[in-house]
């Protein structure tokens, strides 16, 4: 697949295995010691002037705070600026991290985590009372965090989140500076594969209360990752250099990360093949659809599997997409195979169902692809329902790349051909394009959407309800959500799966999002480029990478 690449991705890439999520995640006995406790050897130290990865993100971060991030460019900056009480390691495993030990209850509900000697960035002490402050930050509604319900799986935390309880009630306490105790709802197995993920990540309590506006520029940002934020000149450049107060700073070999922000894929590549960028492609941005045959046939191109699907939600709020047989029409008129075959064309998997494929739980989908003569009955069924003999004008909105253009492309000519129906396309920055879709402000909005761990719960309970932070659709079902709910405390894994079955039908039948394929990585990188870790999951981590002479 990689050919000549191949045999440099294994030398070279730190290459990580899906996370093996509820069914068989990390117990608690199964957690990793950091590098410095399990007495790897320490590498000799490079020459730091070498040492400058430079990469482009694409686009400007939404946000360079953990507690707001909720996208995988700001999560590649985050990541790199900050470290939670796990990280994962290069395959997908839970390792200790800021937390040096790790004790959990027989009943798997309360975890004792202490917090090892480290600083932030600024020479303040990372506490346990930072990590309780960070937590119940996210869940403050005032905050605005779309991701605020992850933490929903600690005691009280919806309740706190939806103002039903007080902030001291949340099951999260710093017993002192270095001892943190969280309990839990419910007994939750990939709970530490949770705490590897920003939005769990601390924020010195300090900085934060005394700035609001801490996170939006480089002269005041402060974390407790491998990096530091030296420099932000907003939509053009980032760059970060490596932070001497990080605790485990002997393995971190980089200097300095140069982050471009290129929208064009092509202007990009071409850095790369001049020499001016180490790594062009995901997961950090895009290469151009019409270069991926030729890179490909040379061996450059490096293909990785994860678990990602790619997504159109649709706004069903108001006419016509209010209407669940219009919105299905839609997505089953997609000819899903063309776009792979002619656009894509490195091994994306067409999906008829929400999840990717390393979950799926219905492997033939739930409905059949391109079946044109189906949507055109729903589409007609849908129109008499709503009293229209014709469609109103829709939109669809993408961020700029070159890959989602010609998807956007193609959609709008199968909808016109296959449907008769005209559709507009509206290109927007990709800051922009998501407060749009946050904001209901769109028809069909493209996304995509990486799994945080390997379990169905991940895509599922982003549609509890329609006020849930990355829903983005206005649609909700209070039999979706009762199942989901009874899923959080069944025992048995058979039993777990039938309800999750029974929710993604209701799911399906409505349609609030047209799914289009379970996704992949690909990239290109500089032969110098060493222990870059890519998982599973689609996460970066840069912590332990280096330059080669």
């Amino acid at each position: 697949m990689k050919k000549k690449m191949n045999k440099l991705a294994g030398l070279l890439l730190l290459v990580g295995t899906l996370v093996a999520g509820c069914s068989g995640g990390a117990q608690p006995s199964a957690v990793q010691p950091s590098q410095q406790e399990s007495g790897a050897p320490a590498t000799p130290a490079a020459d730091p002037a070498s040492q400058v990865f430079r990469a482009n993100l694409t686009s400007e971060p939404s946000t360079a705070d953990p507690g707001l991030a909720k996208d995988a460019t700001s999560g590649a900056v985050v990541r790199a600026t900050f470290d939670g009480l796990t990280r994962l390691d290069k395959d997908s495993k839970p390792m200790k991290s800021m937390a040096s030990d790790i004790k959990v209850s027989d009943d798997n509900r309360v975890y004792t985590f202490t917090i090892r000697d480290a600083k932030w960035s600024n020479g303040d002490p990372v506490t346990a009372h930072d990590f309780e402050f960070a937590w119940k930050r996210v869940l403050d509604p005032k905050l605005g965090a779309e991701y605020a319900y992850q933490l929903y799986y600690i005691k009280n935390a919806e309740k706190v989140h939806t103002a039903k309880a007080k902030p001291e009630e949340l099951g999260v306490k710093a017993l002192d500076d270095k001892t943190l105790e969280v309990t839990l709802e419910n007994p939750t197995p990939f709970f530490l594969e949770l705490t590897a993920f920003y939005t769990y990540y601390p924020v010195d309590k300090k900085v934060v209360e005394a700035n609001p506006n801490w996170a939006n520029e480089a002269a005041t940002h402060v974390g407790n990752g491998p990096f530091k934020m030296t420099s932000w000149e907003h939509k053009s450049k980032i760059v970060l250099e490596k932070n001497e107060n990080y605790w485990e700073k002997d393995v971190v070999k980089l200097s300095k990360i140069e982050f471009a922000m290129i929208e064009d894929d092509s202007t990009a590549l071409s850095m790369f093949e001049n020499g001016e960028l180490d790594w062009a492609g995901q997961p950090l941005g895009g290469l151009p659809t019409d270069a991926i045959p030729s890179l490909k046939e040379s061996g450059k191109l490096v293909v990785h599997p994860k678990a990602t699907m790619y997504w159109f939600k649709l706004n069903t709020t108001k006419p016509p997409l209010n209407n669940a047989k219009i919105r299905k029409a839609l997505s089953y008129a997609v000819n899903r195979q063309e776009i792979v075959d002619n656009i894509t064309q490195v091994g994306q998997v067409p999906t008829m169902g929400m999840l990717p494929q390393s979950m799926i739980i219905k492997k033939d989908g739930y409905f059949k692809d391109n079946d044109v003569a189906t949507a055109k009955q729903l589409l007609a069924e849908g129109l008499q329902e709503l009293g229209m003999t014709s469609l109103p004008p829709i939109t669809l909105s993408y961020n700029t790349t070159d890959r989602h253009k010609k998807i956007a492309e193609a959609l709008q000519d199968q909808w016109k051909k296959g449907l008769g129906i005209d559709v507009k396309l509206a290109n927007k920055e990709f800051k922009v394009h998501l407060q749009d879709m946050h904001e209901l402000n769109y028809d069909i909005g493209r996304i995509g959407w990486n799994a945080d761990f390997n379990d169905p719960i991940n895509y599922m309970e982003m549609f509890r309800d329609q006020n849930t932070g990355n829903n983005d659709t206005g649609w909700e079902n209070e039999k979706y959500k009762q199942l989901l709910q009874q899923s959080a405390v069944a025992k048995d894994p058979a039993e777990r799966t039938k309800l999750f079955a029974e929710a993604e039908q209701i799911f399906m039948d409505e349609m609030p999002l047209i799914p289009l394929f379970t996704d992949v990585d690909v990239w290109v990188q500089s032969e110098k480029v060493k222990g870059v870790q890519v998982d599973g999951l689609g996460f970066i981590d840069l912590k332990w990478a280096e330059m080669l002479p």
